[in-house]
């Protein structure tokens, strides 16, 4: 009797005569074969409305933190790529300014010019992910483990746009937490010109600045909407336990305040809670809750968080902020391999229950 493979087999295996393909035709006209910093697009990332869009299709993006992805062997890598397709997820978050654990993987300097090693494992993580239908988050940084001015920040800015810009997955995060009074913090005014700046080198790319820890107010939105002119927001809540109830309020008060303002864009939950990081610990239950809060009350996108261990020895497991050793999903405690193994079919879930209504737009 024949038995049928896996549907995750059957994928990797049609992924895999894809690119051979793509690779013969490339011997006959010259055009990159997959996996090259420069290979034929196969993912366009954008936005309609409230929503994304993975190639003119809403799509709602379910992504999980994979911060320091360019200091991982690229083995582990790509075991790792195939196990988030495997659990249904569409897209990651990859910092390309990261110094932790006496480890500097930053794609720039201090000063924003390019280092070179880091920066094609970037360019070769992009790419990986374009062919696997995978859209990347690319994070910048000021202060610890970023650029020091404004202007290294331009100069990084401009690395970044030009190394990736043949790809159409991928979107940036002109600064983690931007808000946050401390060195993290960029102005808005400095904001308007870095987004308008990546706009001007490479239209079309979506861009946007996160919000540290709290949520976001009418003059926040305002702001990043209006005066910054950000193609979608992306607020870190508060990480406590009353915070996964409330995510369905927040998101559609942040929804109806954008209809106030008179533009509304995608909400992007791309770093909630997470485990080891204080006194409460979230179990699987708490995440459903969290995703679940966020697909009902209109976000576009929801983000399975996960890091070091503080408190504990050597900050182990470090999870997505150190990968040299072990690749994530052998890092990942009893719980948290719950989460990653339920979202997708939390997310189909509620898609089934709520018809797939798109939000309000």
């Amino acid at each position: 009797m024949m038995k049928t493979l896996p549907t995750a087999v059957l994928a990797k295996f049609a992924r895999a005569l894809l690119a051979v393909g793509v690779a013969l035709i490339g011997l006959e006209t010259g055009q990159a074969a997959p996996g090259s910093a420069s290979a034929v697009v196969s993912t366009t990332l954008g936005v309609d409305g409230a929503r994304f869009t993975l190639n003119g299709k809403p799509t709602f993006l379910l992504g999980i933190s994979y911060y320091a992805a360019l200091g991982a062997p690229q083995e582990f890598i790509q075991r790792d790529l195939d196990a988030m397709e495997h659990d249904g997820f569409n897209w990651l978050r990859v910092w390309a300014m990261w110094d932790m654990f006496d480890h500097d993987i930053s794609v720039v300097d201090a000063g924003g010019a390019p280092r070179a090693v880091q920066l094609d494992q970037l360019k070769w993580l992009v790419a990986e992910c374009d062919w696997r239908h995978l859209v990347v988050d690319v994070t910048l940084a000021r202060g610890v483990g970023g650029v020091s001015t404004y202007a290294a920040h331009r100069r990084a800015v401009e690395v970044v746009v030009h190394a990736l810009k043949p790809h159409r997955n991928w979107y940036i995060d002109l600064a983690n937490e931007r808000d946050v009074r401390d060195a993290r913090y960029v102005p808005v005014s400095e904001l308007k010109n870095l987004c308008a700046q990546v706009h001007r080198l490479d239209p079309g790319r979506l861009v946007t600045a996160s919000f540290g820890g709290h949520d976001v107010s009418k003059k926040d939105l305002r702001a990043a909407l209006l005066t910054i002119r950000l193609d979608f927001v992306t607020p870190h809540r508060p990480r406590n336990a009353a915070s996964p109830a409330r995510t369905e309020a927040y998101t559609r008060a942040s929804l109806a305040i954008m209809r106030e303002l008179g533009r509304v864009a995608p909400v992007h939950y791309q770093e909630p809670f997470r485990r080891g990081y204080g006194r409460w610990t979230p179990v699987a239950a708490d995440f459903l809750t969290d995703l679940r809060g966020a697909r009902a009350g209109g976000a576009a996108g929801w983000c399975f968080h996960n890091g070091a261990q503080r408190g504990a020895r050597d900050k182990r497991p470090r999870r997505s902020f150190d990968m040299r050793r072990q690749r994530l999903f052998d890092q990942l405690d009893s719980e948290e391999r719950k989460v990653v193994a339920a979202v997708a079919s939390a997310v189909a879930s509620d898609e089934k229950s709520n018809g797939a209504k798109p939000p309000e737009s």
